[in-house]
């Protein structure tokens, strides 16, 4: 049996091979918005993504050593 084509709007993964953690469309919208536009590599790419995970990551660390399981807006 054939694979069904990905949906129009279907989250690739990234490069790294994890889950994207940001809606595409709103970030080219966003830089759109401030009058440029948005190449490829930046919504494709790893680099936003991994960026993310860098920031949501310190942001579990911090609530931890402050012995918190919730992350709240402080910890980012």
């Amino acid at each position: 049996m054939a694979k069904k084509p990905a949906a129009a709007g279907a989250a690739k993964k990234p490069a790294s091979g994890g889950d994207v953690l940001f809606v595409k469309s709103k970030i080219r919208d966003y830089i759109k918005s401030k009058g440029c536009n948005t190449s490829g590599d930046v919504i494709d790419g790893k680099v936003l993504n991994d960026r993310l995970i860098e920031l949501i990551d310190k942001a579990v660390a911090r609530a931890k050593a402050n012995g918190r399981k919730t992350v709240q807006e402080k910890d980012l």
